[in-house]
């Protein structure tokens, strides 16, 4: 009798062993999954971004992945270079705020163009000539298979003096590389080995 007491106790034992055993799998089981979940929804919460509509209404937008934007901030980035460095005004602070905004954006290649006309007297005749100059961009060539990128641009250039507008076609070619972001060149890019391959006079609209 005794001896059955004894095999009951040492069966008892061996079940709660094996019942602990059970719950203390089952415990890693949920601890590792609940882990697993907690990861993939903070990753999830990573990718969207929550902005505040006039500060009425919160609208969702998904965080796209940087690389499919960069062609659209190299054109943004050509664009912009383009428009500071061939829009001038009669105003000799205006044109050098335009140039050294231009400049953050491109090498050294760009300020030896504007040296040499600078050299020639070209700012100087727009300034004693109270003559305006913009630009318009009509259309770019980016290679965004090789690196790094080649780009071409083609515009038109408007000189305005107060007798006529000169019409101009103007082409450009550059390389562009990536370069660190920052409050003056917040596309991260920059221009390289900058060169005007064209710019001829194709009208003259009397004023």
């Amino acid at each position: 009798m005794e001896f059955k007491t004894l095999r009951n106790i040492e069966n008892s034992f061996q079940q709660i062993r094996l019942y602990a055993i059970v719950f203390a799998m089952l415990c890693l089981v949920v601890t590792g999954y609940t882990t697993w979940q907690s990861y993939h929804f903070a990753e999830q919460q990573r990718q969207k971004v929550y902005v505040l509509d006039n500060g009425k209404s919160l609208m969702l937008a998904l965080a796209q992945d940087a690389s499919i934007n960069r062609p659209v901030e190299a054109r943004e980035h050509i664009r912009r270079f383009h428009e500071l460095f061939f829009t001038l005004a009669p105003d000799k602070d205006a044109i050098e705020n335009n140039m050294k905004r231009a400049f953050n954006l491109a090498d050294k290649s760009a300020f030896d163009y504007y040296k040499d006309l600078s050299e020639k007297g070209y700012y100087n005749r727009i300034i004693s000539g109270n003559i305006q100059q913009r630009l318009e961009i009509d259309s770019m060539a980016c290679d965004f298979e090789t690196y790094p990128y080649t780009v071409k641009t083609y515009a038109k250039q408007f000189i305005i003096r107060s007798s006529n507008v000169t019409k101009r076609n103007l082409i450009t070619s550059c390389y562009l590389v990536n370069s660190v972001r920052s409050d003056n060149n917040p596309q991260g890019f920059n221009v390289e080995k900058f060169v005007v391959i064209e710019n001829r006079d194709i009208e003259v609209i009397e004023r």
